[in-house]
């Protein structure tokens, strides 16, 4: 193990256990690189809700979020695919979100009509909307979970290939566009400059440090470099642009009422409770119809694929063996707990990997197991603290906006990344990649233009077809699988055997008998007594081809 750890100067291993204090300051890195990800999902959730920019329960469904993403981290990294990852809040669940809640049903009335009503009326008006989404998303998570236990990630990956991933993951932020113009163009000015300052710190300044005091085992304190620029560009960017904002409204050059001001949702703030634990139902019994279930499957399977693709890479940044097939197995079910759970609590979204959390364990080169759930305490505190995530609600939206442009394009972006694997000379792969992206987008931006278009006489089978057929990543991903798996094509042309060393599975029984890294932290002992748990495809016994 030492000398792993030498060839890949990592400082600690998955399995090691840093000093306790070392681990809380370590935490709180992954803990603000995560926050700088979850706080803009509620920027389009809570319009979309018919929530008022005022409405303080704003606050609490960040607070949920953070609290939820604490709890599943947790448990991911104790029991389930026992890897160092942050399992919380994703921008897939938008996307069918936003069209479920396109539904005539579901459309917010107009601006006027929603001042006039009374604050019963208001809260029941969001809360029915979130009741829906609950349902949806808590039941559409099961089939992750069925996944998962049942030990279908093998097959699921067959025929999901990289002419699947790119149309599913790309649209996703291709989709949000118009969210990101929207945000925005409250004033150009400041979203120009986030956009600049996200770019001059992730990109340019990634290889500047900070002179810090540091522990170093041995050492003591000492002066040391630290890669602030490179590990929280977002947070940065969102500071200083923040405080930016504050300057010009203390200063009253951006005028009474201006998007652009920080003080223009200080009443979230004022009205928010010091104290509030998330509990199952806090805004009414979920309700589960067809149309939202369905919706949300393109969600959940979007974001299985992309999880299963993030494993191997964080078991090679952490000197972990690569992940046993058992891992991968219950990794992807505890997402879909975790996802059952958000659900469950209100938080109007999902759990996926963080990848931004990914890339922090390759600039500090700690992964280690322990940080990641010292990171989990802290998330859990932070989210039961409304007043914390109150305060999130209150970053200008411009700036959001700035955030939204350089986010939603590096989603895409990371779809089309897989097109490495395929064969771009070839005119079948440029054929199905051509119509699976574009194709989606005309047909989904009419459908949500003319949601009363389908009359089948049947409401629950139009709403049904209406948010199908208006979801982007579900149409784009199912044409582009299907396409690719019915058109003739050879291995090396489809880029399925590149795909398949990337993403194997396979892991002889002789190493899972020496590997206990993804074993679990108690009752192994009971479990290898008993000769039935070796086909169980979720528990660490699990042994193929016997």
């Amino acid at each position: 193990m030492e000398a792993m750890k030498a060839k890949t100067n990592v400082n600690y291993g998955i399995d090691d256990l840093p000093p306790w204090y070392l681990s809380i300051f370590m935490a709180l890195q992954h803990y603000l690189t995560m926050i700088g990800a979850i706080v803009s999902i509620p920027f389009i959730l809570t319009p979309a809700l018919c929530m008022e920019d005022e409405d303080p329960a704003r606050g609490i469904i960040i607070s949920t979020m953070i609290f939820v993403t604490g709890v599943v981290t947790y448990l991911q990294t104790t029991w389930g695919c026992r890897l160092p990852i942050v399992q919380g809040g994703t921008i897939s669940f938008l996307v069918p979100t936003l069209a479920i809640l396109n539904l005539p049903q579901w459309k917010c009335p107009s601006k006027e009509v929603i001042s006039a009503m009374r604050v019963d009326d208001k809260t029941e008006l969001w809360q029915s909307r979130m009741r829906e989404l609950s349902g949806a998303i808590a039941v559409s998570a099961l089939l992750q979970v069925f996944i998962g236990y049942t030990g279908l990630v093998g097959k699921l990956l067959k025929i999901i290939t990289p002419l699947t991933i790119v149309p599913t993951v790309s649209l996703v932020g291709i989709t949000l566009f118009s969210h990101a113009s929207e945000a925005a163009s409250k004033h150009w000015g400041i979203a120009v400059a986030t956009i600049f300052l996200m770019t001059l710190f992730s990109q340019v300044m990634t290889k500047v440090e900070v002179p810090i005091l540091q522990y170093r085992k041995g050492h003591g304190i000492e002066m040391g470099w630290f890669p602030l620029f490179k590990l929280f560009p977002v947070l940065l960017t969102i500071i200083i642009m923040w405080s930016l904002c504050a300057v010009l409204t203390i200063t009253n050059i951006f005028p009474e009422g201006h998007p652009a001001r920080t003080d223009i949702r200080i009443k979230v703030l004022h009205n928010a409770a010091w104290f509030r634990v998330p509990y199952p139902g806090q805004f009414g019994m979920p309700t589960v119809t067809l149309t939202g279930v369905l919706g949300m499957l393109a969600g959940v399977l979007a974001c299985t694929v992309e999880s299963i693709s993030y494993y191997p890479t964080v078991s090679q940044m952490c000197n972990a063996p690569p992940p046993p097939l058992h891992a991968i197995n219950r990794g992807i079910a505890t997402e879909g707990l975790g996802t059952v759970l958000a659900g469950l609590l209100g938080s109007g979204n999902g759990t996926n990997t963080f990848g931004e959390n990914v890339g922090a364990i390759g600039v500090t080169k700690v992964g280690s197991r322990r940080v990641i759930q010292w990171a989990a305490l802290i998330m859990v505190i932070q989210g039961v603290l409304s007043k914390f995530g109150a305060v999130f609600i209150m970053i200008p939206d411009p700036v959001v906006g700035g955030i939204f442009c350089v986010m939603f394009g590096m989603i895409a972006a990371f779809g089309l990344s897989a097109l490495q694997y395929i064969d771009l000379r070839s005119a079948r792969n440029l054929y199905i990649l051509g119509l699976s992206i574009f194709f989606p987008l005309a047909l989904c931006i009419w459908v949500n233009e003319h949601p009363d278009f389908i009359e089948t006489g049947n409401e629950t089978i139009d709403s049904t077809l209406s948010v199908l057929l208006g979801t982007s990543i579900l149409v784009g991903g199912c044409l582009g699988c299907t396409l690719d798996n019915l058109i003739p094509g050879t291995p090396e042309e489809r880029g399925l055997i590149v795909w398949a060393k990337e993403m194997s599975l396979e892991i002889t029984n002789d190493e899972l008998t020496i590997n206990t890294t993804f074993d679990f932290p108690y009752g192994m002992q009971t479990l290898r007594c008993w000769k039935w748990t070796r086909h169980i495809p979720f528990l660490p016994t699990y042994k193929m081809n016997l």
